[in-house]
């Protein structure tokens, strides 16, 4: 059985920084494509940041938080990261891990067919 757990979110003041971290298990963490997304109060749940299987080298982020936001895996420890600087009071959202072994990262940019998703963990950021 697969299962993703994230941890490390929590309240921050504007321009601060969190780093979430997404435990895999259950699955060949290695071969999988990982990703984050969030969904804001009111919002529709929308794509942040993916990473490509094996050594990472093809990483990808929505527009709204490039330059600031980094994905990063470790497959030694089947962990994904999500590092979260100058954070804004936008990117307040819940903010789920997501996984799949069969899909590229341009396929889970896109919301598509992904198979393996986390409960969430909650980012608040204070104005």
């Amino acid at each position: 059985q697969v299962q993703l757990v994230e941890s490390g979110g929590g309240l921050v003041q504007a321009g601060g920084s969190l780093r979430l971290s997404c435990a895999a298990s259950g699955l060949t963490f290695s071969s999988a494509t990982m990703g984050w997304f969030r969904q804001g109060p009111g919002k529709e749940r929308e794509f942040v940041a993916t990473i490509s299987r094996s050594s990472g080298g093809i990483t990808r982020y929505a527009d709204s938080v490039k330059g600031r936001f980094t994905i990063a895996r470790d497959n030694a420890k089947n962990t994904v990261y999500l590092q979260m600087n100058s954070l804004k009071p936008e990117d307040t959202a819940v903010y789920y891990c997501a996984a799949d072994t069969s899909i590229s990262t341009q396929t889970m940019s896109a919301q598509r067919s992904i198979k393996y998703w986390g409960k969430g963990t909650v980012v608040t950021v204070s104005s």
